[in-house]
């Protein structure tokens, strides 16, 4: 079994120093990001809240965002994924976005992409993306790696951005 409260402490503790909040969107990790963020005792210093966007009728309620937002982008891509972190991190008024989207497994997701895809952003005082490519088809692998991954981008990014409140 893995430890969510280890994932995310690191990243907890870096929010809690720097009176900074985070809000995320994920797709394909199906919570654990949030999970893990939520593991930490102490988390609603921190953590402003979440959603598991994983069709466009979530996007459109949890992230309220306009659907030209996303106009001619396809999800899955890096480019989705900052429009997502930019979204919930406007939407929930937080110092930092977070957002994953891609295709855990067994098979590719319907835009073509393989398993073991995803896109992670991060909006912010600093942003950042990236794109992980485990080569797996484990569904259930992909998302502890794509969650894991996430929390990691993240925390480089808030130390990157100095110290500081929001």
């Amino acid at each position: 079994m893995r430890d969510l409260t280890l994932m995310g402490q690191a990243v907890g503790d870096l929010l809690r120093a720097r009176q900074q909040t985070v809000a995320v969107a994920e797709s394909s990790t199906g919570g654990l990001i949030s999970a893990a963020l939520l593991a930490v005792p102490g988390a609603s210093a921190y953590f402003l809240g979440g959603g598991v966007i994983y069709t466009v009728v979530a996007r459109r309620t949890l992230l309220a965002a306009p659907d030209d937002t996303f106009a001619g982008v396809r999800p899955s891509t890096e480019e989705y994924a900052m429009r997502m972190a930019r979204a919930v991190r406007q939407h929930l008024g937080a110092t930092w976005g977070l957002s994953e989207t891609g295709a855990t497994g067994p098979t590719g997701n319907r835009y073509g992409d393989p398993p073991g895809h995803t896109c992670i952003a991060i909006a912010g005082p600093v942003e950042r993306v990236t794109t992980v490519e485990t080569r797996h088809s484990g569904r259930e692998l992909n998302m502890w790696v794509f969650a894991a991954a996430a929390l990691d981008l993240l925390a480089a990014s808030i130390t990157q951005s100095g110290g500081g409140h929001p």
